[in-house]
C-alpha cells in the first residue's frame, strides 16, 4: 500500500458518518423552526418590533419639538436683548443730559437752555421706553441687591434700615432684565 492510501484509510476512520450528524441536528432544528414559524411567535415578534418603532418615533418627535421650542426661545431672547449693548452706550448720554439740567436748575438766565435740555431728555427717555428700557429710581424704597448697588451706608434715625436714601446714578432695565444697577446710598440703623 502506498502512503496515500494509508492516509485515506485513516481519514475515513476518523470521519463521522455525515448521515448521523444530519439526523442528530434535524430534530432540534425542526423544533426551533416550528416554534419560530408558529403564528403566535411571529405575531409577538412583529408586535415587539412595532412597539420599538413607535417608541423611537415618539422620541424623535419629542426631540424635534424640544429643539424647535429652544430655537424659538433663543430667537425671542435675541430679539428682546439685541439692543442691550446699544442701550449701555446711550445711558452715559442720558446721565450727561440729567447732570446738565441739574447744573442749570438755579440759573435764571439759562431758562431757554434748561427748557431745551428738558425736551431733549424727555425725547431720549421716550425713545428708550419704546424699546423696553425702563428707568429705576428707587429713592425711598427698600434696598434690593438685584437692582441696586449700595455705594455707602449712612446712619439715619428718620428712616427704616436698608432703605434707599439717595440715588447717585439711576439704574435701567431692558425688558425687565437689568442693564445697569442704580447706585444708591442706603440707610442703616443708629448704633446704640
Amino acid at each position: 500500500m502506498s502512503r496515500d492510501s494509508n492516509t485515506e484509510n485513516e481519514q475515513e476512520r476518523n470521519e463521522v458518518p455525515a448521515e448521523d450528524t444530519v439526523e442528530q441536528a434535524q430534530p432540534a432544528d425542526a423544533a426551533d423552526t416550528e416554534q419560530a414559524d408558529s403564528p403566535e411567535a411571529r405575531i409577538a415578534a412583529l408586535e415587539e418590533e412595532v412597539s420599538k418603532a413607535k417608541d423611537q418615533a415618539l422620541r424623535a418627535a419629542a426631540d424635534a419639538q424640544n429643539a424647535r421650542r429652544r430655537a424659538e426661545q433663543d430667537a425671542e431672547k435675541a430679539r428682546k436683548f439685541a439692543l442691550e449693548r446699544f442701550v449701555k452706550e446711550l445711558l452715559p448720554v442720558v446721565d450727561s443730559l440729567e447732570k446738565a439740567l441739574e447744573s442749570l436748575q438755579n440759573d435764571e438766565g439759562a431758562s431757554v437752555h434748561r427748557e431745551g435740555l428738558e425736551m431733549t431728555l424727555k425725547m431720549q427717555h421716550s425713545a428708550l421706553e419704546k424699546f423696553g428700557v425702563k428707568q429705576l429710581e428707587p429713592q425711598g424704597e427698600p434696598f434690593d441687591p438685584q437692582y441696586h448697588e449700595a455705594m455707602t451706608m449712612v446712619p439715619n434715625p428718620a428712616m427704616e434700615p436698608n432703605t434707599v436714601m439717595d440715588v447717585l446714578q439711576k439704574g435701567y432695565t431692558l425688558n425687565d432684565r437689568l442693564v445697569r444697577p442704580a447706585m444708591v446710598v442706603v440707610s442703616k440703623g443708629v448704633d446704640a
